[in-house]
């Protein structure tokens, strides 16, 4: 029960800090599972159910508050779709699935820890179509393989590239998490059997942080201090991964 609770209260802190820049928080509850070791075959369908709460109160906040923009969003959707059904038809071995789970939680971390605005571009370009084609395919494989929503990969490329400022980065990758979860669930369909009874507790939890979480970023970006916070439990869950087999 006490490792329920403590688990629950790490979901809730994930998915208001995660839902604050527009993520579903995946990667936050597969280091918090990983940390509790729970078997690979239960993160994926958990993380990717759990971000179907928080990704579809994202998305319904950042559009009513004028973040969101189709432009941007169906270029690199409409690929990543079934990319990640294919991925979430896909069992990885549990020794590759623990590496790439590893590098995922490592680059989230990463991105948890760096200011957002710091890489906002002055002046929005235009997008490239083929690229943006290109890149939804090969995030919502990874999306499918690993049981993230893929908005941790999308966020940075929309704002290095200059194809997003930070509030429409937020509104599209709350959408685009949205259709990669539901997309690589459906890819594993089956696995939905393998969740845990305490997703009863998780799932308000995460639904409960995530709507925090979107009116919070729908308004202001979350202190700095508190997503940094989060990526020192992503860093050690990310190397807990890739040192135990």
């Amino acid at each position: 029960m006490t490792e329920t609770i403590l688990l629950t209260i790490l979901i809730f802190t994930a998915a208001l800090l995660y839902a604050s820049v527009g993520h579903g928080g995946a990667s936050g509850y597969l280091a918090a599972m990983a940390l509790f070791n729970l078997a690979p075959d239960v993160m994926k369908p958990t993380a990717l159910v759990l971000n179907l709460f928080v990704a579809s109160v994202g998305t319904i906040r950042y559009a009513q508050a004028g973040c969101f923009s189709w432009h941007i969003f169906w270029p690199f959707a409409v690929l990543s779709i079934p990319c990640a059904f294919l991925g979430g038809k896909w069992t990885l071995p549990v020794a590759t699935y623990k590496i790439i789970l590893g590098l995922v939680l490592l680059f989230a971390a990463w991105r948890l820890a760096v200011k957002q605005s710091a890489h906002a571009p002055t002046t929005q370009k235009p997008i490239v179509l083929p690229a943006a084609l290109a890149l939804g395919a090969a995030i919502g494989l990874l999306s499918g393989l690993t049981g993230v929503g893929g908005g941790i990969f999308l966020s940075p490329l929309l704002l290095l590239l200059g194809w997003a400022d930070v509030r429409k980065t937020a509104g599209v990758s709350a959408a685009f998490i949205l259709v990669n979860s539901a997309a690589g669930l459906l890819g594993h369909l089956e696995s939905v059997k393998s969740l845990p009874g305490q997703i009863l507790w998780w799932a308000p939890a995460a639904l409960l942080g995530g709507i925090l979480g979107a009116e919070l970023g729908s308004r202001r970006l979350t202190p700095l201090i508190m997503r940094r916070m989060l990526a020192v439990v992503l860093v050690v869950a990310g190397l807990k991964m890739l040192l135990t087999r």
